[in-house]
């Protein structure tokens, strides 16, 4: 096989998802090339925090009072970069 990776071997063009979550494929002769599959939120408020699944490679973002609680929109918190509200989406201006 023109490609090894972790011990394993592939074929030219074969795709994997490796152990840490990295999409490769066989690029021979150059050798194996892998990216990140997953997105990383970079922008929630302070009382949330990102929560990285290393079974299903996905990133959730939750509450940090109660980690089994999504990060939601409540009455009690600010939403938005430092404070700012929550874009209006579908707002129809002059109606």
């Amino acid at each position: 096989a023109p490609c090894e990776y972790e011990g394993k071997q592939f074929s030219l063009g074969e795709s994997w998802l490796s152990t840490n979550c990295l999409l490769c494929t066989c690029l021979h002769p150059i050798g194996v090339g892998c990216c990140e599959t997953t997105q990383h939120p970079i922008d929630f408020p302070d009382w949330c925090e990102a929560h990285y699944d290393s079974q299903t490679c996905q990133i959730s973002v939750v509450q940090k009072a109660n980690p089994s609680l999504p990060c939601v929109k409540s009455v009690e918190h600010e939403w938005g970069s430092a404070g700012t509200p929550e874009p209006l989406v579908n707002k129809v201006l002059g109606a």
